[in-house]
C-alpha cells in the first residue's frame, strides 16, 4: 500500500461493510429472480474488462469458471456482440451491465430496456442493474486502493 493511495476498504471499514452486503443483498436477489451465478459472474467479468480491474478480473475470471462458464465464453467475452455463443439472456445482460459502464457513449436506455425485455423478465432486468451498479462499485474501489492481482487461492476462497 502506497500512503497516497490508501485502501480505502480498510481506511473506512464500516463503509466497505456496507458495500459488501449490498453486493451480497444484491447475488441473492438476483438469484431468487432466476439470474444464475454463471451469469453473474460473466457481467461482473465483462465490467471488470471495461474498466481494466485486475484484482476484480482476477477474483470474477475463476468464480465465472467455478459456476460452470465455459473458458471460450471468457475467451472471447470482450467481443460478445461479434460473437455466436452468447445465448439472447446472456447477450441482453451483458447489453445492459456495458451500457451502466461505458457511461461516456451515448445509448437510447429505452431501445435497451425493450431488447432486455425480449429475453428476461423486468425482476431479472432490476437485478442485471443492480450486479452492474455494485461491480462498477468495487471496481473503482479496488482501482482507487491499487489493490494487488489475487492470486489463484485466495480467488478460490472469494468464489465460495
Amino acid at each position: 500500500m502506497n500512503a497516497n493511495r490508501p485502501f480505502i476498504d480498510k481506511s473506512h471499514p464500516e463503509v466497505y461493510k456496507a458495500a459488501v452486503g449490498a453486493a451480497s443483498a444484491t447475488r441473492k436477489a438476483a438469484v431468487a429472480a432466476g439470474i444464475d451465478v454463471g451469469l453473474i459472474e460473466l457481467i461482473n467479468t465483462r465490467v471488470s474488462q471495461i474498466n481494466g480491474c485486475h484484482t476484480c478480473l482476477s477474483i470474477h475470471v475463476p468464480a465465472a469458471r467455478k459456476a460452470g462458464v465455459e473458458q471460450l465464453k471468457l475467451d472471447v467475452l470482450a467481443a460478445w456482440r461479434e460473437s455466436h455463443i452468447f445465448d439472447d439472456r446472456e447477450r441482453a445482460a451483458l447489453l445492459i451491465a456495458e451500457s451502466l459502464t461505458n457511461l461516456d457513449v451515448p445509448v437510447d436506455r429505452d431501445e435497451i430496456a425493450a431488447e432486455a425485455a425480449r429475453h428476461l423478465s423486468t425482476e431479472q432486468i432490476a437485478a442485471v442493474e443492480w450486479i452492474a451498479t455494485m461491480i462498477n462499485a468495487f471496481n473503482r474501489i479496488s482501482i482507487a486502493s491499487n489493490h494487488p492481482t489475487v492470486g489463484a487461492k485466495k480467488a478460490a476462497q472469494l468464489a465460495d
